[in-house]
């Protein structure tokens, strides 16, 4: 390739069909993957996740011409078969190997910092019942994981995560404060039973002037006991917590908590995950609102679309509401036991059609762009590498030397320092993904290459 960077190219992106999954047409992840691959969905099938990055996983390609440059040409190609290139002269090339044989696209302080791969991974998600009550590791325990099990724990990175939801999003998030945990204990009966009268006296005695290191005790005993009760055991609880919440709905109004709990009990009957409910944050995203998770914090996706980011990590541990592998003793051992209501991101603004999200995670950034019809915006050239996904709408994006048609389900790699002048005729939709602007902006830019 010489010396000369890339332009712009377009990717075509890999799909998860979990069970979870929203089905056929009613998913945003099934008209993304019509869109963006020209392969038709199955309207029976659940459709999860939408992939765009490099992780092995869920590798994206790039699109690219066998007409020029030995077949690395710049992925701007006319839109002749409506999925963004030309059927005599498309070639696919993993995303991963492109940016090492090209590693400049990134730019030299993303380059020094991670190598030559991305360090972010982006997603959408049409998630139609609760995913897993699970944490993501933090690279020491990572690291230990992915070398005694590789094959649950792909990878030795760690996976700090932000959704952003697209439509109303709901998540399980951190445990409750402790105010709220003592009216749960107390207004619970069913967890007394599983835990025993002497751990739930703990909780409920327990101040703030005991200091954290005695509260998040209290509270790592409590819910281990929970996680860790008999399959036996827990199916007679809730069934007794199904009853009494059926017979309270006849005299009052259950909370939102109580509702939900009754909601994720036919998802998943009998699972421990069901009461482990209430011992969480229920968290109720807007549309444009986002939400961030650090290591070894504990949630769970319930319900609603959302563009979710991420370091590049498909690291989960499990412990509920799932019918995959769980590791309750990883999981009750390595979270941080905070305790209060999560931050929401609102997002800041950029300019009149962006907004910007940044969470304190040096991987990545989300920018949400909304251009109204026959209306324009640049997005500035920055440091690091980026990814577009077009989520609907259709226009044209420009860069000092190419121009190229998008529409809805083009997913497009952005090199490091490369202005993109967006315009759009009938309205679009563009969300982008890039390396936290905060990263940048430290002084210190020789930190060694990190493994990932």
């Amino acid at each position: 390739m010489g010396a000369e960077v890339p332009g712009i190219v377009k990717l075509k992106c890999s799909v998860k069909n979990y069970d979870w999954g929203k089905v056929g047409k009613e998913s945003a992840v099934a008209r993304l993957c019509v869109k963006n691959t020209g392969e038709e969905t199955d309207g029976d099938e659940p459709y999860a996740e939408f992939w765009m990055g490099t992780h092995d996983s869920g590798p994206s390609y790039v699109v690219v011409s066998v007409e020029a440059n030995g077949g690395y040409a710049n992925g701007g190609l006319e839109r002749e078969d409506g999925h963004g290139c030309e059927r005599k002269c498309c070639n696919l090339v993993s995303l991963k190997d492109w940016i090492e044989q090209n590693p400049s696209v990134l730019g030299d302080k993303v380059l020094r910092k991670w190598g030559p791969n991305l360090p972010f991974l982006f997603k959408v998600l049409s998630v139609a019942k609760a995913l897993s009550i699970q944490a993501h590791p933090d690279k020491d325990l990572a690291a230990i994981l992915h070398k005694q099990q590789p094959e649950v724990y792909k990878d030795g990175n760690h996976k700090p995560e932000m959704a952003l939801a697209l439509t109303e999003f709901e998540a399980l998030c951190g445990f409750v404060g402790l105010e709220e945990l003592k009216t749960v204990v107390h207004s619970v009966p069913e967890i007394i039973e599983v835990v025993g009268s002497s751990c739930a006296e703990q909780v409920l005695h327990i101040s703030e002037e005991d200091g954290a290191t005695k509260l998040k005790e209290v509270l790592q005993s409590l819910f281990t006991k929970l996680m860790s009760v008999s399959k036996a055991v827990i199916s007679e609880v809730i069934s007794k917590l199904i009853s009494r919440l059926n017979l309270k709905r006849e005299v009052r109004e259950l909370t939102d908590k109580e509702e939900l709990v009754l909601r994720l009990e036919k998802q998943y009957p009998r699972d421990v995950g069901v009461l482990a409910a209430f011992l969480f944050n229920y968290v109720k995203l807007n549309p444009g609102e986002a939400l961030y998770l650090g290591a070894n914090e504990p949630h769970a996706y319930i319900h609603g679309e959302c563009v979710e980011c991420m370091a590049t990590s498909d690291n989960v541990v499990r412990a509920g509401l799932t019918p995959k592998n769980r590791d309750v003793q990883t999981l009750c051992s390595m979270l941080t036991y905070k305790q209060g209501f999560p931050e929401i991101l609102p997002g800041v603004p950029s300019n009149p059609y962006t907004v910007k999200y940044l969470p304190p995670f040096d991987e990545f950034e989300v920018e949400r762009c909304n251009l109204p019809q026959e209306t324009s915006t640049v997005f500035p050239a920055v440091p690091g590498p980026s990814l577009f996904v077009v989520m609907t709408g259709e226009g044209k994006m420009r860069t000092a030397f190419s121009e190229m048609l998008i529409a809805e389900g083009d997913v497009l790699f952005a090199p490091a320092n490369t202005q993109i002048a967006t315009e759009t005729i009938s309205g679009m939709d563009i969300y982008r993904a890039g390396v936290n602007s905060r990263f940048f902006e430290k002084s210190d830019a020789s930190a060694p290459i990190e493994q990932q």
